[in-house]
């Protein structure tokens, strides 16, 4: 019979024991549990809870296992509902009665809190070192790419020249922001809830800071029912993870496009493409398309963690185990595609001549015509009525608006000039842009080097 089944008179039914086990997700945090339980031990020798004999036997006992998981050589087996009896069942083979004290001044409630505190501590480091990756990734791109001339878009139509560098920019810093959302979850992940027990503490006189130090916890969470019960560390970090995965979604649909014969502006290294079954021509941009897939997964998963804690008591419900298997998928989901993301961008090549012409005189430039007017002293809605009345007229002609220099100009409004020249010059457009945050490249090398240092 189990362990936990002496208040009953007979063992649980084995389609609940099948439908509760959690032992396949504990083994995820299985490193952390043993981490937590030698803490544990220590704590219980040092304040004399246990002797310092048995706290030896826990120790040695708690390594050896942990070699025994690393090595293969013991394995959780169905008969444990979780890794926390595994672990304890494991211990008294290995040190007998001691193994039976190391329970003493703690629960399974504090006791999964903790793991899952230190395992995401781990992973959210991974996460900041990833982004990091990427945005520096992004700013190699800026260097060697960023002069590369191309259509800024609102609305998926052309709005107005600018340089590659600038839309890159763009993602960086969005990037950037994510980087600190991630630091604040880990400073509000970064307390240990070991010691509080079930819900209401214990009498005996453990050392909560000793653990929490021992841990490498920032420190104890004060209130022990909060401790074991606090699930808005997993909701803030998935939410950040949802809150990225929108902007590599939104950059995976950018490549998906950008890569197409329409906009043949990058090419998709080919490690990151696929062909077709049919088609032999085909080179699919599969890598940025599942990026952009697997958001979805991401977003569901915020929302599972939302609902899951709406409507429950404090303080533990057994409804909480369910909160890792969306936790795992985002935070790994999140960090493959970022991964994924920084090394699509290292092997993609960028055509720097593909708008240089066809920019040249575009419809995009009419806002220097407009501003030009407005530099002159005329009203602006004056000089935006005027310019697009001189579009309207290009676009009868069936041509851009090189057919208004020479003079045509003028009709629309007298203070156009006859030599529309400097402004059918996209790249001296672009470089007129000089304001803080604009697209000169001045300012692209100004927020490159503010990025470089800040991440």
């Amino acid at each position: 019979m189990s362990r936990l089944r002496e208040r009953f008179g007979s063992e649980v039914d084995r389609m609940l024991q099948d439908f509760s086990s959690s032992l396949e997700l504990d083994l995820e945090i299985a490193d952390e549990d043993l981490e937590a339980s030698l803490a544990h031990a220590a704590m219980l020798a040092e304040t004399g809870i246990i002797t310092s004999e048995d706290g030896e036997a826990l120790a040695r006992g708690l390594q050896q296992i942990r070699e025994e998981l690393v090595e293969g050589a013991w394995q959780p087996g169905p008969e444990h509902e979780d890794i926390h009896m595994a672990v304890e069942a494991r211990l008294v083979e290995l040190v007998g009665d001691a193994g039976r004290r190391l329970h003493t001044a703690r629960s399974r409630n504090d006791q999964v809190a903790t793991d899952v505190r230190l395992w995401l501590k781990r992973r959210l480091a991974e996460m900041e070192e990833s982004l990091s990756e990427l945005i520096g990734v992004l700013l190699d791109r800026v260097s060697s790419d960023g002069r590369t001339l191309i259509p800024g878009y609102t609305h998926l139509q052309r709005a107005q020249p600018i340089l590659f560098g600038h839309h890159l920019l763009a993602h960086a810093w969005a990037l950037s922001r994510d980087l600190e959302r991630f630091a604040g979850a880990v400073r509000r992940t970064d307390y240990s809830p070991l010691g509080a027990c079930a819900l209401a503490g214990t009498p005996h006189p453990v050392d909560r800071t000793f653990t929490a130090d021992r841990l490498g916890f920032t420190g104890v969470m004060e209130n022990a029912m909060d401790a074991v019960s606090a699930r808005d560390h997993l909701q803030e970090t998935v939410a950040c993870c949802a809150i990225c995965m929108a902007r590599l979604s939104q950059m995976a649909e950018e490549l998906v496009l950008w890569s197409s014969a329409e906009f043949r502006l990058v090419r998709i290294g080919e490690g990151f493409a696929t062909s077709s079954s049919i088609m032999p021509q085909k080179a699919n941009p599969d890598g940025a398309e599942l990026v952009r897939g697997k958001a979805g997964g991401v977003f569901a998963d915020l929302q599972t963690l939302l609902v899951l804690t709406k409507g429950l008591p404090l303080a533990y419900n057994r409804d909480l185990q369910e909160d890792r298997a969306p936790l795992y998928h985002a935070i790994y989901t999140t960090l493959g595609s970022i991964r994924l993301m920084a090394a699509m961008w290292r092997a993609l090549s960028v055509d720097a001549d593909r708008f240089e012409s066809e920019l040249w005189g575009g419809l995009s430039l009419a806002t220097e015509l407009a501003d030009h007017l407005a530099g002159q002293g005329v009203p602006f809605r004056e000089a935006h009525e005027a310019v697009a009345r001189l579009v309207r007229w290009c676009e009868e002609q069936g041509e851009n608006l090189v057919a208004a220099d020479g003079g045509a100009a003028r009709q629309f409004h007298p203070l156009l000039p006859d030599d529309l020249g400097p402004w059918l010059d996209s790249r001296a457009a672009v470089e007129r842009r000089t304001t803080r945050g604009g697209t000169a490249w001045t300012e692209v090398e100004r927020q490159v080097a503010m990025l470089r240092k800040a991440v």
